[in-house]
């Protein structure tokens, strides 16, 4: 259900690019691609964190992408995570049904996991929500303690996104100064935990 459902939100985001923005199909697992519009920008013209006003109105939603929908939630419950990486001092919770029955689907999951906001100053959206598991194996139903006959895995989605690099309005070969342009890329954004079985017993 979750390969579906990222392949045809993969889709919608290709129909909705226009036509003057160069790219290409999503690349295969491991291989990112990315392809380079035309257009370079001077500092007066788009400032620094924005992107260009016609490729906000024609091209991908990306507010309805759940890593951006969810990143305004966080902030607001005061989840908001100012540095990269890891957590420090997560642990794998101990699940007691009574205590979750109205939690969220990530905190009754038998592969918790939890969410952060990675942020990069050369991508639009500039805020993601990832997803980071919370234990190395899966929550035993009945013990409702971990155990490492399951593994957590994370579930990616494929999210296309504009990447700022510098660029030369006079066509030589330096950049020019406060100058940019933008190219389309897919990233693959962690949205969640799941369970599977180990790839080795040893």
């Amino acid at each position: 259900m979750a390969t579906v459902t990222v392949t045809v939100m993969s889709l919608l985001l290709l129909a909705w690019l226009p036509a003057g923005v160069a790219h290409q199909e999503p690349p295969p697992w491991g291989k990112p691609r990315s392809h380079r519009t035309l257009r370079c920008y001077s500092a007066e013209e788009l400032s620094h964190g924005q992107a260009p006003p016609h490729l906000l109105t024609r091209s991908a939603r990306w507010e309805q992408a759940l890593p951006v929908a969810l990143v305004a939630s966080l902030e607001a419950t005061g989840h908001r995570r100012q540095h990269e990486g890891p957590l420090a001092g997560t642990r794998c919770p101990v699940l007691r049904p009574e205590e979750v029955l109205e939690a969220d689907t990530h905190e009754r999951s038998i592969s918790p996991w939890r969410y952060r906001i990675d942020t990069d100053e050369n991508r639009y959206p500039q805020k993601l929500a990832v997803a980071e598991c919370l234990c190395r194996g899966c929550i035993n139903a009945k013990t409702g303690r971990e155990t490492a006959a399951l593994n957590s895995v994370q579930l990616l989605q494929s999210l296309l996104v504009l990447r700022r690099q510098p660029c030369s309005r006079d066509g030589a070969v330096d950049p020019t100064p406060g100058s940019f342009t933008f190219h389309t890329e897919f990233i693959r954004v962690p949205v969640g935990c799941t369970c599977v079985l180990p790839r080795s017993t040893q």
